[in-house]
């Protein structure tokens, strides 16, 4: 039986461990039920315990990608990750601006767990001139959102009004991950500004070492729901779960690693997003 599937594109790099990158986002795309399409930026060469080489595409190689993409595909939305340095993230920025029908989210990668640099330094304000802008989304984790912002972050306060901030000065929603940051009561949460609202993202804490790519699963996994056609709060829930499950089925591919992996089981009732005012 024919039937018509909704369509996301990942603009990203590949990951040759399989844990983050491309190989998660497309990974993500299917077990949500979406066909996915990719345009690559960088080829890493890595596992999920260091980053050995990243060879980056010409600019123009990822703008054809993408432009080959939208010509045939009925894409519904876009997810962006590793981009490296300034001229993939203009090229990248002036396609999309010219895509008004696509929901965008924007995860401004820039170092990888290992540590190892995934963003240029000079591309950080491309990202903040260019990509943001066009972004309906944006999903920084803690280092990264101080960075924008130059300033530390030490409380959920703290991550709300840098959420809120980031969102009045690009005009885009903000969601900033606080996977870095140690809650009370066993929790983890992620501090949420959009449309002028404030929210609390959370979902219980798990003692795991299969952490790698979590940040590119969440965003995939919002590209996903907001490409069959989910508003934005069932979006954030339905990407906190995936992760979450993803988390607690962790499977180990290697000797020495445990990977994230989609789940079989549901677990909607394992996240909840809580409003905390408004902006």
């Amino acid at each position: 039986m024919n039937r018509k599937i909704p369509v996301a594109l990942t603009i990203a790099g590949s990951d040759s461990g399989g844990g983050a990158g491309i190989q998660a986002d497309l990974r993500t795309f299917t077990a949500l039920g979406v066909f996915g399409c990719s345009a690559i930026t960088a080829v890493t060469s890595q596992n999920p315990r260091e980053v050995r080489r990243i060879d980056a595409l010409p600019a123009a190689s990822v703008r054809m990608q993408a432009e080959a993409v939208f010509t045939e595909f009925d894409v519904k939305s876009v997810k962006t990750g590793m981009l490296f340095d300034s001229k993939i993230i203009r090229a990248v920025a002036e396609l999309l601006g010219k895509r008004g029908d696509v929901f965008v989210v924007a995860d401004p990668v820039m170092v990888s767990t290992s540590g190892a640099v995934l963003l240029r330094k000079k591309a950080v304000g491309e990202i903040l001139d260019s990509l943001f802008p066009v972004a309906d989304l944006v999903t920084p984790n803690i280092p990264e959102a101080e960075l924008i912002l130059g300033r530390r972050m030490h409380s959920f306060d703290d991550m709300l009004s840098a959420a809120s901030e980031i969102s009045l000065k690009w005009g885009c929603g903000t969601v900033i991950k606080g996977g870095h940051v140690k809650f009370k009561g066993g929790i983890k949460a992620d501090a949420v500004a959009y449309d002028g609202r404030l929210y609390k993202l959370i979902s219980r804490e798990l003692k795991t070492m299969a952490g790698h790519g979590t940040g590119c699963t969440f965003s995939a996994a919002v590209a996903a729901e907001t490409a069959k056609g989910a508003l934005l709060e069932k979006a954030l829930l339905a990407a906190k779960a995936f992760v979450y499950g993803s988390l607690l089925e962790f499977v180990r591919p290697g000797r020495r690693i445990e990977s994230m992996f989609p789940p079989e089981g549901k677990y909607s009732n394992k996240v909840r997003l809580e409003q905390c005012g408004n902006y």
